[in-house]
């Protein structure tokens, strides 16, 4: 009776071990990314960061630096085009996407919905408007009559709001608050100045644009959930990828500036 029992309990504690094992599993977001073999990382559209080569692949400097890092992580990575970016940390927190990664801003509403990894990028807030006004415009108290188009839920939008501007559009993405400026029917927008010198100036879609004032002085980062362990796991990896020369060739390869 007594080896019965002793049986029993071998087989419960057995169990209760596998069973720990499974919660720890699912208590790990970078053991659930690592079990399906995939990072779906969350973008939008623009250049420098995130755009289609001419065979329709996503490259750029933060589709690049995913794939670096999901390789390390023996992981593929996946491309998510969030069409509302407003709607990114839901996305986020019901795992359709692993990770928001689309030179983001790091702000307060970011560390609020987010686990958000060390800094990777200097960026900044810029105003755009047809080149030839710039020089009209060399303060913000100067915008203030200004009407502007912005991506709505974006560090732009927070921007002008800084300025005490209520009165905006508010658009889907940075792409779209660009052309509302080509087309007339805003004076200016408000975008990351990485966008700002691709997508402006002589020899792009936009030659009669071009950067003016720059409103904030900010940093990007990358998203994960709340508690997430890949976080750590990422910013080790953003080190290795520095301390190899990996990640300063890329920025230098797409004109960008390394945080740190």
């Amino acid at each position: 009776m007594k080896k019965y029992f002793a049986f029993i309990l071998a087989v419960c504690t057995a169990v209760c071990l596998l069973a720990g094992c499974a919660k720890s599993d699912e208590s790990s977001d970078l053991a659930y990314i690592q079990n399906k073999g995939v990072l779906v990382v969350g973008i939008t559209e623009y250049a420098p960061m995130d755009y289609r080569d001419e065979n329709g692949q996503w490259t750029g400097f933060d589709a690049e630096f995913a794939q670096l890092v999901a390789e390390r992580l023996d992981v593929e990575a996946e491309f998510f085009l969030l069409s509302d970016w407003g709607q990114r940390f839901y996305e986020l927190e019901t795992k359709n996407i692993d990770a928001i990664w689309n030179g983001m801003t790091i702000t307060e509403e970011v560390k609020l919905n987010t686990s958000c990894s060390d800094p990777y990028v200097i960026n900044a807030q810029v105003v755009v408007m047809r080149a030839d006004r710039v020089e009209d415009y060399p303060t913000a108290e100067s915008l203030m009559a200004l009407t502007f188009a912005v991506e709505s839920g974006s560090a732009g939008e927070e921007a002008v709001k800084d300025l005490g501007i209520t009165e905006y559009v508010a658009v889907q993405d940075q792409t779209s608050a660009v052309m509302e400026v080509a087309a007339g029917t805003a004076d200016a927008c408000v975008i990351d100045i990485t966008m700002a010198q691709t997508m402006t100036g002589e020899g792009t879609n936009y030659a009669d644009l071009a950067p003016g004032l720059a409103l904030t002085s900010e940093e990007y980062g990358i998203g994960f959930r709340k508690g997430s362990d890949v976080t750590a796991q990422v910013n080790q990896i953003i080190q290795d990828l520095i301390a190899d020369g990996t990640l300063p060739a890329l920025a230098e390869k797409y004109g960008l500036t390394l945080a740190g």
